[in-house]
């Protein structure tokens, strides 16, 4: 999922046209993957760069057969991709209106059995401190969706989690405001009928994601979020009981740029607690987006009681998303990245790598792919049925070179272990 507001500059390309090249910023480049991918593009080809926020795996319809659900900030819609018979894939608007949409959280929202769509909408995809982001519930009747909106009149809305975080048997919801110089963390209260009652957990600008988890082990829902935008911070609430939340600060960079673009929850050592992978790597701020040396992907490992252990696995220059799978299918959990900005101006850096976990959560960096360049958002998921974990991933291409572009890209799983 891609924030997109910590702009201060835009950059401008030199009269050259290209970024000159330092021996300081040459880029990440890693060995090939010894596990084949095959790319495929799931849409049309690509003219006008696009913006595609947020990619999942996911059976919308219940037929066992999952689909692609892709939000789209430019062309301001989701749309999900199905693969058909021989592997071709066919293209399918969802029909609502909706304003640069920033994540899409699939969910029973109702319990009526089906599976409805919660969407963060942005409003604006850049900077932007006015009241324009909302929260829509899509929700799902036969083979349409009926328009709801849940909370009106907020800053831009970069993340929505649903689950019952007061006890009472029904889905709440974790919100992040990401705004742009204001934000904050909400915590929704379902008060029935479509209806929530809105509560302030932080105010800060700049939170990317909230995602739920028990932190603590206790058996609720605890909240973290990633707040990158003032300040560099992961914090968490922990769930109380009865809609009361414990705000601690879990990690504070030093390097205000560090650029926080990612986080997300696994048990990546397979120890029965939750973890937190972290990504770093947006630099919109800078005048020209050079890969950075403290960018990358770090473990913060769950050593209970409230403490993390801060290990830095992956250097990848501009990393923005990751997402974790038994790639190889050695039984231990590999971990999936991608790049918005690496040296673009050079062919060969990385756009598309995967982490293999030798057991022991040391970790190899082996590179998929170089192209599409500009992807911030990655999923892992069976795509066609083989049972091994596949690829999807969106770009973001507003920086330019704009070369190498992709929408929505999927890699196929070629593991044959």
């Amino acid at each position: 999922m891609v924030p997109l507001a910590t702009w201060i500059v835009l950059p401008r390309l030199p009269a050259s046209g290209s970024l000159p090249q330092t021996p300081h910023n040459p880029g990440s480049i890693y060995p090939p993957s010894e596990i084949p991918f095959r790319r495929q593009s799931p849409g049309p080809s690509i003219e006008i760069p696009p913006r595609i926020s947020h990619v999942q795996i996911v059976d919308l319809d219940g037929d066992s057969k999952p689909e692609i659900l892709a939000c789209d900030a430019l062309a301001h819609r989701l749309v999900s991709y199905r693969r058909g018979n021989g592997g071709k894939w066919s293209e399918h608007p969802i029909q609502a209106r909706m304003a640069a949409p920033s994540h899409a959280t699939v969910v029973d929202i109702e319990g009526d059995g089906d599976l409805d769509i919660l969407v963060a909408i942005l409003g604006n995809a850049f900077p932007d401190d006015s009241h324009v982001g909302r929260i829509l519930l899509l929700e799902r009747n036969g083979d349409r969706y009926d328009r709801h909106v849940l909370l009106d009149g907020t800053r831009r809305i970069a993340d929505i989690q649903a689950g019952d975080l007061d006890g009472d048997g029904d889905l709440d919801l974790a919100v992040a405001e990401f705004g742009y110089a204001r934000g904050r963390v909400l915590w929704l209260e379902n008060i029935g009928q479509r209806r929530f009652r809105d509560h302030q957990l932080l105010h800060a600008p700049g939170t990317i994601n909230v995602p739920l988890a028990d932190l603590d082990g206790d058996g609720d829902l605890d909240i973290a979020a990633n707040v990158s935008q003032d300040d560099e911070e992961i914090w968490a609430f922990e769930n109380q009981g009865e809609g009361r939340f414990r705000k601690r600060l879990l990690h504070k960079w030093l390097n205000f740029d560090i650029g926080g673009s990612g986080m997300i929850t696994s048990d990546l050592d397979n120890d029965g607690d939750v973890d937190l992978l972290v990504t770093v790597g947006d630099n919109l701020e800078y005048a020209y987006t050079y890969p950075q040396p403290y960018h990358g992907c770090f473990w913060f490992e769950n050593t209970g009681d409230w403490s993390f252990a801060v290990h830095r696995i992956s250097s990848l220059g501009g990393a923005h998303a990751a997402s974790v799978a038994d790639l190889d299918g050695d039984g231990d959990n590999d971990v999936v990245l991608v790049s918005m900005f690496n040296a673009w101006y050079r062919d060969g850096t990385a756009s598309l790598v995967w982490l293999e976990n030798d057991g022991h959560q040391q970790f190899t960096h082996q590179q998929i792919a170089s192209s599409p360049t500009h992807l911030v958002t990655v999923a892992t998921g069976d795509i066609n049925g083989d049972r091994q974990p596949d690829i999807v991933a969106g770009g973001w291409h507003v920086i330019p070179p704009f070369r190498r572009l992709g929408g929505v890209t999927t890699w196929i799983n070629g593991n044959r272990k």
